[in-house]
């Protein structure tokens, strides 16, 4: 079927919106929410358990909740937003989330706070994909649109790291709920200027949303990434069997509808794209490889090591400026090289200087740990803002909201997976917690950081023949 996009009409020779640069800070606004708040609340733990006694259980769910309803809703909420208009459910989103931000600081239970964190993932999911496809409307231009996810890509690495560090500035001089009220001025801001600055953009060829298709992504990204992460804190067991099977097998239904449906909210067929496929691959791969080495990265710092939480923060900073830094370059280096040098270079990189993690020491000095994650982010900003770059370009423009909900997923999945798979490494090594033995929890760290080094580099030669031909708008096929 033949399909019909709403989109903003070019100015200025064709660069896009008069205002697009404004426009992309307002959608970075929005993406710093989202992962700021990502990683914030880990700071704040002991404290809302002294407040509202949860169990143990419903400290499980007060943590992970938020990470399950994104990754189950972000593929389509993207649908969502090509359908009823990105600029609209974005702005929705974004009163929701500030909305639902005071409900959370607020709680006086555990129940209430579980409920308020899984409702913000709701609304947290209708943001990403929203930034990422409003992007390709606002920057038809390849080289312009390249530098602007650039953008993008930084400040998605930027929020998250920065949520320690606002949170322990936070909790520093106010009570646990200021982490999420936090949010307030940011959506105000928003939603201000949001509704003047961004354009609206959407497919009116698409067909109606599929609600069976909604309640099968939501229930399959649900089932699987719970049971990755009750395999990593309990082992195998009933729950995350069975949990595990019941995603696998509504997943496995959603594509069959997906191939069913003569308008389905993802189409499959994207898939059959190498470029795509590689792209989506090597996300994947990427955080899984990183994400396992970054949170009991946080653990060393403060437990072994002995840091303050905002200390620990500051500490994960040079990966931060690493990947601001490649990430505004990365389109150009892809032009100027290749798309797949780039990403395997970047991928490379972020492998090697993991695997130079095993000479890690309790008393190692911070020069030796600094360098080493000034290199990791480096590469990550550059390989995932050139993925970014290539997963929007791989898809017709009525498609973008879909296609960055498959990016956020493949995030969102890397980070559980990495998450179980690496912390069962240093469980098993380490045999307990930092403090209680600090030099077998960081031989555990290294040796989880040389394992995901190891599959950043698997991730590499992936990538490598994986895009062998495929290049960014203006540059040459290599």
């Amino acid at each position: 079927m033949a399909t019909l996009a709403r989109v903003t009409t070019p100015r200025r020779g064709g660069r896009g919106h008069p205002s697009r640069w404004l426009a992309l800070g307002v959608l970075t606004l929005a993406l710093l929410l989202v992962a700021v708040d990502a990683t914030v609340l880990g700071l704040a733990i002991p404290f809302l358990t002294e407040d509202l006694r949860p169990t143990s259980t419903q400290l499980l769910w007060i943590g992970d909740v938020y990470s399950f309803v994104i990754a189950g809703l972000l593929v389509s909420m993207g649908s969502l937003g090509d359908r009823v208009g990105r600029k609209r459910l974005l702005l929705t989103g974004t009163a929701a989330f500030g909305a639902l931000s005071v409900f959370a600081a607020y709680a006086t239970t555990p129940g209430t706070l579980i409920t308020a964190r899984a409702l913000m993932g709701v609304a947290g999911a209708t943001l990403m994909p929203s930034t990422l496809a409003l992007i390709r409307t606002l920057f038809p231009d390849a080289r312009e649109r390249s530098f602007a996810i650039g953008v993008w890509g930084a400040v998605s690495t930027a929020g998250a790291a920065l949520g320690p560090v606002v949170g322990g500035l936070l909790l520093e001089h106010f009570w646990w709920g200021s982490v999420f009220l936090i949010n307030l001025p940011v959506t105000a801001v928003l939603l201000v200027v949001g509704v003047r600055l961004l354009p609206e953009s959407r497919d009116f060829g698409c067909g109606p949303w599929d609600p069976a298709s909604v309640l099968l992504s939501l229930i399959g990204m649900f089932g699987v990434v719970y049971a990755v992460k009750q395999l990593a804190v309990h082992g195998p067991g009933p729950a995350a069997l069975g949990t595990g099977l019941l995603g696998a097998a509504c997943l496995y239904g959603f594509v069959r509808r997906q191939l069913a449906l003569p308008a389905p909210l993802l189409d499959m067929r994207l898939f059959r794209h190498r470029g795509f496929s590689g792209a989506v691959l090597a996300d994947l791969l990427t955080v899984l490889g990183l994400a396992g080495t970054v949170f009991f990265l946080s653990q060393f710092l403060q437990e072994v090591q002995g840091r303050s939480p905002l200390q620990a923060g500051l500490c994960e900073l040079p990966a931060t400026l690493g990947a601001a830094a490649t990430g505004l370059v990365a389109g150009a280096a892809a032009r100027r090289w290749s798309v797949r040098g780039a990403v395997a270079g970047g991928l490379g990189a972020t492998g090697l200087a993991l695997v130079a993690l095993l000479a890690l020491r309790p008393d190692s000095g911070y020069l030796f740990l600094g360098s080493a994650l000034l290199v990791v982010g480096a590469g990550a900003g550059l390989s995932y803002t050139v993925t970014a770059d290539v997963i929007l370009s791989s898809v017709p423009p009525a498609q973008a909201g879909a296609a960055s909900g498959v990016s956020g997923t493949a995030y969102e999945l890397g980070a559980a997976l990495g998450v179980a798979l690496l912390g069962s490494i240093v469980t098993g090594i380490s045999g307990g917690p930092a403090s209680a033995a600090p030099a077998a929890f960081t031989d555990g760290l290294g040796a989880a950081s040389a394992v995901g080094g190891g599959v950043l580099l698997l991730a590499a030669a992936a990538a490598w023949r994986l895009l062998r031909g495929q290049r960014l708008a203006g540059c040459a096929r290599r």
